[in-house]
C-alpha cells in the first residue's frame, strides 16, 4: 500500500522520472484502452490505432522527466494522440465521411483534449454495455455507431424495415444509457454518450 503524503498519483510520477517501466506499465493500463477507442474510432483502422497510441507511450517515456502530475501525463497523452490522428488523415487521399467530420472536430479542438478524453473514456464504457445487448440490437447498434452506415443501408442489410432498425436503436440506446446511470457513471459523461448517439 502506498502511503506517501503526496499520494499514489505523485508516487507513480517520481517512479516514472526514475526510469521504471513498472510506472510506465501503469500510466498504459489506466489509459491505453480509452486511448485505443479514441484514436479507432477516429482512423477507422485498429491496427493502425495501436500503432499510434503506442508511439504516444514512447513519448511519455522519452519525456518522462518533464511530468508532474498524472493530469499532465493523461493531457500530453491525448493531445499526442490527437495530433498523431490529424497527420495521419492528412496523408490520406480518400477520407469516409465520418473521417472527415472527425477531422474537422480535431482540427477545432485547438490545444483542449477535455471533450475528446470525455468521448473516448465513454466509448470504452460503451463498448463493454454493446457486448451486453441481445444479438441484433448488438449488431445494428455496431453497423451504425462503429461502421457508421445509414438506417437505410442497414435496413436494407439485414432485411428489415427502416422502423424495426430505429426501433432497435431506441432499445439499444436506451439499455446503455440505463446501465451507465446504474454504474454512477457522471453526468458529463451521460451528457457525452447522448452526444456520441445523436444525428443518427
Amino acid at each position: 500500500m502506498i502511503t506517501t503524503k503526496t499520494g499514489p498519483g505523485d508516487y507513480w510520477i517520481e517512479r516514472l522520472k526514475d526510469g521504471d517501466n513498472a510506472a510506465l506499465a501503469h500510466f498504459f493500463e489506466l489509459h491505453s484502452r480509452p486511448l485505443t477507442y479514441f484514436a479507432g474510432r477516429l482512423l477507422g483502422d485498429g491496427a493502425e490505432a495501436e500503432d499510434v497510441v503506442s508511439k504516444c507511450f514512447l513519448k511519455v517515456w522519452e519525456k518522462r522527466g518533464s511530468f508532474k502530475t498524472p493530469q499532465n501525463i493523461k493531457a500530453f497523452l491525448y493531445i499526442s494522440c490527437r495530433n498523431a490522428c490529424l497527420d495521419y488523415l492528412d496523408s490520406l487521399k480518400v477520407r469516409t465521411q465520418a473521417q472527415e467530420r472527425y477531422r474537422t472536430h480535431l482540427e477545432s479542438a485547438g490545444d483542449t483534449a477535455l471533450y475528446d478524453v470525455i468521448q473516448s473514456e465513454v466509448l470504452d464504457l460503451v463498448n463493454q454495455e454493446i457486448e451486453e445487448l441481445p444479438e441484433k440490437m448488438r449488431i445494428i447498434f455496431k453497423m451504425l455507431y462503429v461502421d457508421d452506415k445509414s438506417t437505410a443501408e442497414i435496413a436494407e442489410e439485414l432485411g428489415l424495415s427502416v422502423q424495426t432498425v430505429r426501433n432497435q436503436k431506441t432499445k439499444a440506446i436506451e439499455l446503455i444509457r440505463n446501465a451507465l446511470v446504474r454504474k454512477g457513471v457522471s453526468s458529463a459523461l451521460q451528457l457525452a454518450f447522448l452526444l456520441f448517439v445523436d444525428g443518427k
